[in-house]
């Protein structure tokens, strides 16, 4: 009996201490849930990533709306990027990219297929592509329309559905699907607010350089036909229609008859692709004139001057200035060479309706190392042209485009001619100088010539398309072509217009707008 009362006591004695223990842990419960609760911070971050995470797969899963365009199929849809923008693929021809606004969204058009039916009635009655753009319009409205309900039902279904797989709270899930919609109607309200309709005006190309001249289009038509961003758009899925045949064959490129096209190419440097490249650019775009703006040769050799021998084939006028690879023995050469005009000194000619004048490079440095004049020899070159044009200005002949090989000789003629070619530096470049004369510097045609060789990769082979106005000889319109790869068969195309080209045109097009006095020119100032 004892023995059991003893282990009775010990055992509520037991109970007793553990109850104790118990009270006094009981206090330090809600330190220890507090330690466990997740960062603010990191909530935020997480649940930042399931809306961008989750919109993102709905739009690229349920985001895409098939569209018919014209007699095209078509797939519009909004993606992510950093820079927004359009883009426009049109395959196996290449793409187009505009830029036309700045958000965190693009809008991507993809041309499916061809429909057999409406292609073929097309074919058969080709006055109906007189109304195709009007088409089209309707046919992208409607198809924007849907693409902004159908996106907008994407990212919330996305994000919702990741929220609810992540979470595991309705609640929670559908604060996710609130945050995905907000983003989306943020992203295009920036959209609206950032919106270019230059963008439509100046495409940039990339693919098949043999498709680049139709699928762009021409220049003057682009600058007198501008509305509105939709209509623009329409007009670049119009060609795109135009492109594709029954057959798949591809109609030739019909420059409007009003706009003469200049090509100017630069630094060829003895490279014998060039030629070939040229050959083609003349046939695509249907140029009228070429202007070389000299370093055709690399060392200007007599044994050099058969490489100059393709000039002759290329139908078209070539005109030509001495470049400081270009010696006197080249010049000569090329003067009594078929259709190809040397200018030099300042002298002035009329060629294809323009007047061109231009002077040859005062330096002959083959070697690189030897600079004998320095940048005092070009400008002093640079004084005589802008002389030469002065006097060709007071006789009533003004010049419409001048041309040098240095753009340091080049820049003295600021003021006298509306427009200068320049070459000499192997990259790109366009600057409207303090008095109004725009410097147009081209790359290197010739892709730096052996030169090319000396770097990591090799340099791309660059061309211009000027665009004039046949009536008043002023630039509308340039394209900047880019070509790469071993076969170099892909390009890239960049349109750009002149600033008071566009503005005019801006004003001229909007409802109540009264034009704009024309900028006054250098030449008639």
């Amino acid at each position: 009996m004892a023995s059991a009362r003893a282990t009775a006591a010990a055992l509520r004695t037991l109970r007793t201490l553990r109850t104790r223990r118990a009270r006094k842990a009981a206090p330090a419960l809600p330190t220890l849930e507090l330690a466990a609760r997740p960062n603010p911070w990191l909530r935020a971050l997480g649940l930042t990533a399931v809306v961008l995470v989750g919109a993102w797969l709905g739009l690229l899963i349920v985001g895409n709306v098939r569209v018919p365009v014209g007699p095209m199929d078509t797939t519009m849809a909004l993606r992510p990027s950093l820079t927004g923008g359009t883009k426009i693929n049109v395959s196996p021809l290449g793409a187009l990219t505009l830029d036309s606004h700045v958000a965190p969204v693009r809008l991507d058009v993809n041309v499916d297929q061809l429909d057999p039916l409406r292609s073929q009635a097309l074919v058969d009655h080709p006055e109906r592509l007189s109304g195709l753009q009007d088409e089209v319009a309707r046919d992208v409205e409607r198809g924007t329309l849907d693409l902004a309900v159908r996106s907008g039902v994407a990212v919330v279904s996305g994000a919702t559905a990741l929220g609810l797989a992540v979470y595991r709270r309705p609640r929670r899930a559908l604060t996710a699907g609130g945050l995905a919609l907000a983003l989306l109607a943020a992203s295009g309200a920036t959209a609206y607010a950032t919106w270019n309709p230059r963008s439509v005006l100046e495409p940039k190309f990339s693919g098949l350089l043999s498709s680049a001249p139709s699928l762009v289009g021409n220049a003057r038509s682009i600058v007198t036909e501008f509305d509105v961003y939709q209509k623009e758009l329409a007009r670049l899925v119009t060609n795109v229609t135009k492109l594709y045949d029954v057959t798949s064959t591809l109609p030739a490129y019909q420059p409007d008859p009003a706009t003469l096209r200049v090509l100017h190419v630069s630094d060829i440097h003895l490279n014998p692709a060039s030629w070939k490249i040229i050959a083609s650019l003349v046939e695509q775009y249907k140029v009228n004139v070429i202007v070389d703006s000299g370093d055709t040769m690399d060392h200007g050799t007599a044994a050099e001057n058969g490489f100059l021998d393709p000039i002759a084939d290329l139908g078209v006028p070539y005109v030509w200035v001495r470049g400081n690879h270009d010696s006197r023995t080249t010049q000569r050469y090329l003067r009594h060479m078929r259709n190809v005009h040397v200018l030099d000194d300042g002298r002035a000619e009329t060629i294809a309706g323009l007047r061109f004048a231009g002077i040859g490079d005062p330096q002959f440095t083959p070697d690189r190392s030897v600079s004998p004049g320095g940048d005092a020899a070009e400008v002093l070159a640079g004084d005589r042209l802008a002389g030469a044009l002065r006097d060709q200005r007071a006789a009533g002949t003004p010049v419409d485009v001048a041309i040098a090989h240095e753009p340091s000789a080049a820049r003295e003629t600021d003021g006298a001619v509306p427009l200068v070619l320049a070459g000499h530096l192997h990259h790109e470049g366009t600057e409207v100088m303090k008095y109004g004369t725009r410097l147009r510097i081209e790359g290197s045609t010739g892709g730096s010539g052996l030169r090319a060789v000396e770097g990591k990769y090799p340099d791309p082979i660059e061309a211009s398309i000027l665009y004039f106005d046949r009536d008043t000889r002023r630039l509308q319109a340039w394209d900047e072509i880019r070509l790469g790869g071993l076969g170099l068969t892909t390009a890239e195309v960049s349109r750009h217009l002149p600033e008071e080209v566009f503005d005019q045109r801006l004003r001229h097009r909007l409802p109540g707008a009264k034009p704009s006095p024309a900028t006054p020119s250098p030449s008639g100032s």
